[in-house]
């Protein structure tokens, strides 16, 4: 089944449209399609990673001044007010 979509693009959509075409020599409908199994590759790639991977690219620097666990938060916050006011 073909079906028949109606779309509207501005003028910078147009724009890159048309460039793909004159560089490729393909009909709208083929460069569309072609878009759309792009971005679906693209987006069916991205929905598999994990929050490990995005934490991963993240560069946090050298860490390792944490004062304690994150099971202990409340002793941590306890321990830095301390330090702060010298108490």
């Amino acid at each position: 089944m073909v079906a028949t979509r109606t779309v509207r693009l501005d003028e910078e959509a147009e724009a890159a449209l048309q460039q793909i075409r004159d560089a490729t020599g393909l009909p709208i409908s083929e460069a569309l399609k072609q878009g759309l199994q792009s971005l679906r590759r693209r987006v069916g790639e991205e929905s598999g990673r994990r929050p490990y991977d995005l934490y991963q690219q993240l560069d946090l620097g050298a860490g390792g001044y944490a004062i304690a666990p994150s099971t202990d938060t409340r002793g941590g916050v306890a321990t830095a007010l301390r330090k702060k006011f010298r108490r």
